[in-house]
């Protein structure tokens, strides 16, 4: 049976033991989430781990995880739900020769039988509570932005032919973003906000050796180092987390015992994903790489 976190600490190890290091302040809005049954609106850069704590919540609310990936044209159809038009079809098709008048017909195929459930009504619907994600709302427009408020705001959605639906149990919902565009003030007062940017030397080291145990405490040290040096540059791209960790999992497998030059020339793609960045990443990590130590005095 699901248990609720009795405390912001319960939540700090809850997500620990499966497998995120939050910081404080992610521990505390999703322990105020899961209590004040508020969604939470979290914001930052690509790759700092937005869309994983929503799995990790679930997984520590013991809930099942209900996506929404956002994209630009995303409607309502594919969002909150769409009608069988085939089944609808074939039921009026085998109603038109019997005795079934048109107001019956109507009746019977805007049931809840030809309607097809999308994410939002597959959350609001469910006789278990679920941990919902919007992910990527940035992606959307403002329309689809005025469409989510009622979800929001009352755990309800309205279907013109069904009338209203209302949560029977109650989703802790995370809407992430990348801030490629400002959202509607509409939108933010509905919600908690939680930024996350790329984190501190010393938790990105934790995270990484979490996931890395047998990479050798120097070699993780200097990853570490290396991509804060890779992401302090003008590129497309600075490297998310998810990618320290399959960096850190190349370095392991290749066995290197250390980050020269030539390794990180070998690896360098693993981190990073555009052509003209490579030549940068290059021309400014890879050479300090190559210099050597100053000596001691």
């Amino acid at each position: 049976m699901p248990t609720e976190p009795a405390s912001v600490a319960e939540v700090l190890e809850g997500l620990r033991e499966v497998g995120y290091l939050p910081g404080e302040s992610t521990a505390l809005v999703s322990f105020l989430a899961a209590k004040l049954g508020k969604p939470v609106l979290v914001e930052g850069p690509a790759g700092v781990g937005k869309t994983e704590l929503a799995k990790a919540l679930a997984k520590l609310l013991e809930r099942r995880l209900v996506r929404l990936q956002c994209y630009e044209g995303l409607d309502e159809a594919k969002a909150l739900y769409e009608w069988n038009y085939r089944k609808q079809l074939l039921r009026i098709q085998a109603g038109a020769g019997g005795q079934d008048g048109w107001s019956d017909l109507q009746d019977d195929i805007f049931g809840e039988e030809f309607l097809l459930s999308r994410p939002l009504l597959e959350a609001i619907a469910s006789p278990e509570p679920v941990v919902l994600l919007i992910d990527e709302i940035d992606k959307t427009d403002q329309e689809f932005e005025a469409m989510l408020l009622e979800l929001l705001s009352d755990f309800q959605i309205s279907i013109p032919e069904l009338g209203r639906i209302d949560a029977t149990t109650h989703p802790v919902v995370l809407l992430t973003s990348n801030n490629s565009r400002e959202l509607t003030e509409a939108l933010k007062r509905r919600c908690l906000y939680l930024w996350l940017d790329y984190p501190e030397a010393e938790h990105e080291l934790a995270i990484v050796r979490m996931h890395t145990p047998d990479l050798p405490e120097t070699v993780a040290r200097k990853l570490v180092e290396v991509i804060g040096m890779v992401r302090s540059l003008d590129i497309k791209k600075p490297p998310s987390i998810a990618e320290s960790i399959d960096w850190a999992r190349a370095l392991l497998l290749l066995g290197a015992a250390d980050i020269d030059q030539a390794v990180f020339r070998d690896t360098m793609s693993v981190i990073i994903k555009h052509r003209t960045d490579l030549d940068i990443v290059a021309d400014r990590v890879g050479v300090k790489l190559a210099s050597p130590a100053p000596s001691p005095a």
